[in-house]
């Protein structure tokens, strides 16, 4: 195994790092559970990720089975993006950081969700 790919442990926490313990990666995962599904949708997020960042953001959540693609165009290729399963056990933890960085980092309760057309 690569060095840069392996574990630093076995502890739980260090793990769930590995995955998500970036500086982009729940950014990422939060634009998701908040209705964003396409590329230029995630580059109108107000922390402006770069293009090369979020793309390979983007592939690193989906080869750890956080989320999923899926072609919508053949010409030009395009994706939109879905949390699975494993993406969908993070809605608690996400919950719980909105909460401390509400009460705690100075952050702001969130708009609601408007779903999508």
């Amino acid at each position: 195994m690569p060095r840069s790919r392996a574990r630093r442990s076995r502890c739980p926490v260090a793990c769930t790092l590995d995955v998500l313990g970036d500086r982009w990666s729940l950014l990422v995962v939060r634009d998701v559970m908040r209705g964003k599904r396409r590329y230029a949708e995630f580059l109108e997020s107000p922390e402006g990720i770069p293009t090369n960042i979020l793309a390979d953001r983007l592939k690193r959540l989906a080869a750890k089975g956080v989320i999923r693609s899926r072609r919508y165009s053949r010409h030009p290729p395009r994706v939109e993006y879905e949390l699975t399963p494993k993406g969908e056990d993070l809605r608690p933890i996400m919950r719980a950081m909105v909460d401390w960085g509400i009460r705690h980092a100075g952050g702001r309760t969130p708009p609601p969700v408007t779903p999508s057309p």
